[in-house]
């Protein structure tokens, strides 16, 4: 592998150059579950990149189940068994070529269908928690929708929208959306009187400007 600088594009994060190449040394040095990756230090001398680069990179691995850090010990790879669909799922976002728009749908999509699930799902005490974000003042959109999710008790759900929603927010492209309290109050409303009509409809209105089109209710 090449050890000339990594140079990205305006349209590439650093970080996913940092994670496609460290998937090439793994790939090279015949790495399999269980064995030891080299250290911040080594990856970011062998990459001619920064270690803050690098870290950000195996933080990236980490959250798609490739890695996995042990305190004192160092960083291994993961055997993640049955969980292939979630790395293919890794491997499609990691692309340099991919489609904003696909990501955004697909982002859309899970969480829509949430709604729907979490509307019979949610319990008491994740409306609570809610509820009390509301009072503090502290309930952002994001953690409504990871409140959401996880309410459906699809873990794997669960494990591909944190996939796919730490990459929109960790990308470039994407705009950080300022979203208004009453109407992210009105989507806790809704949940909480479990009425799956008025919810999408609300969930549509926040989203507005990402919704991929011809979505009908």
């Amino acid at each position: 592998m090449s050890e000339q600088s990594i140079v990205t594009s305006s349209n590439t994060k650093v970080y996913i150059e940092i994670v496609n190449k460290i998937r090439e040394l793994v790939a090279k040095d015949g790495l399999l579950p269980g064995d030891k990756i080299p250290s911040e230090r080594e990856l970011s001398d062998q990459l001619k990149v920064g270690r803050s680069s690098v870290r950000e990179g195996l933080r990236a691995l980490e959250l798609l189940g490739l890695i996995e850090t042990r305190r004192g010990e160092g960083t291994f790879i993961k055997n993640f068994g049955n969980h292939q669909f979630v790395d293919l799922i890794g491997t499609f976002i990691l692309q340099g070529n991919k489609k904003v728009e696909d990501l955004l749908e697909t982002k859309f999509l899970l969480e829509r269908e949430s709604i729907r699930l979490a509307c019979s799902r949610i319990s008491e005490e994740q409306l609570h928690v809610l509820e009390q974000h509301i009072i503090e003042k502290e309930l952002t959109f994001e953690f409504l929708m990871k409140t959401v999710v996880e309410a459906t008790n699809n873990l794997l759900l669960v494990r591909i929208w944190l996939i796919i929603n730490e990459y929109h927010r960790l990308s470039e492209t994407n705009k950080m959306k300022t979203f208004r309290i009453d109407d992210i109050t009105q989507l806790v409303n809704d949940l909480k009187e479990r009425d799956t009509i008025k919810a999408i409809q609300t969930y549509d209105r926040i989203s507005s400007g990402k919704a991929p089109k011809q979505i009908n209710s």
